[in-house]
């Protein structure tokens, strides 16, 4: 599974497997083998791969089908206590424009997340306001 992801994210993202390895930091020789299933990534190289394609590693491992569905649990689980940005995160989160945001801040602390959603819909409210 991680084999198949793998070469799917390095193709969407338009690089070779040189190139990859390269901006990993890891050998064209490792990575060609990760790629095609012949070594598994240790812990600390499975994350970098993951941050690098802005995934989870969920998502590499294949315990989850969608790359930004942990991002968007991880989101709900930081949130849950205020019932207004709840709401409002259902609204955000099937949003096409903002789901390579939520990937790439999978990693932050609950309080900052929380902070991030009201700043959204601050903004939002604002756009709004504007546009009466």
């Amino acid at each position: 599974m991680i084999s198949e992801r793998l070469k799917e994210l390095r193709e969407k993202s338009g690089l070779n497997q040189s190139q990859a390895a390269e901006k990993l930091g890891i050998s064209r020789v490792n990575y060609n083998r990760y790629e095609n299933g012949e070594r598994e990534p240790d812990n600390a190289t499975l994350s970098r791969l993951a941050n690098f394609f802005g995934v989870t590693t969920d998502y590499l491992l294949g315990l989850i089908d969608s790359p930004t569905e942990a991002a968007k649990t991880t989101i709900r689980s930081a949130i849950s206590d205020d019932p207004e940005l709840l709401e409002f995160w259902k609204e955000l989160e099937e949003r096409e424009d903002l789901k390579l945001f939520f990937r790439q801040i999978k990693s932050l602390s609950p309080q900052a997340l929380k902070r991030i959603i009201r700043y959204i819909k601050i903004v939002e409210e604002e756009e709004a306001q504007e546009d009466l």
